[in-house]
């Protein structure tokens, strides 16, 4: 989807912002909102949130898009960044939040939700049922 992205191969570090060319191409974007998810919640994303927190970032973490070994350790590292000043979020919400207006794209951000939230793939064929042959 993003053919044009680095990949930064991190020699050894654990934590990913003890790599200066993860941190560099971070740095390079100007951002100073954050949002992280990884592999292993405990380490992969809360290693690099809370060094980032540090530093001043601003840090959203995508919650449901990490993964762990149990609820004790996920808990665990939850509970560290939200101490920290991480904001835990859900990756729908964080879309929406990210979509603001469903003006903006409907169809798109519609299929998503439809492809992944079976619950939610209802509300959007009954919009679509409700809109069809409307200007």
């Amino acid at each position: 989807m993003f053919p044009d992205s680095p990949y930064i191969a991190r020699p050894g570090q654990i934590n990913a912002w003890d790599n200066e060319e993860f941190v560099a191409a971070v740095r390079s974007t100007g951002k100073k909102q954050l949002i992280v998810a990884g592999v292993v919640t405990e380490v992969c994303v809360s290693f690099p949130v809370l060094s980032a927190l540090e530093e001043g970032y601003d840090v959203f973490v995508i919650a449901d898009a990490s993964g762990t070994f149990n609820e004790m350790t996920r808990d665990a590292a939850w509970s560290r960044m939200i101490a920290a000043g991480a904001q835990m979020m859900t990756w729908f919400g964080a879309a929406c939040e990210l979509h603001r207006d469903w003006r903006n794209d409907v169809e798109g951000l519609g299929a998503l939700f439809s492809n992944h939230i079976p619950d939610y793939r209802n509300l959007i064929h009954s919009h679509q049922t409700l809109t069809q042959g409307r200007d």
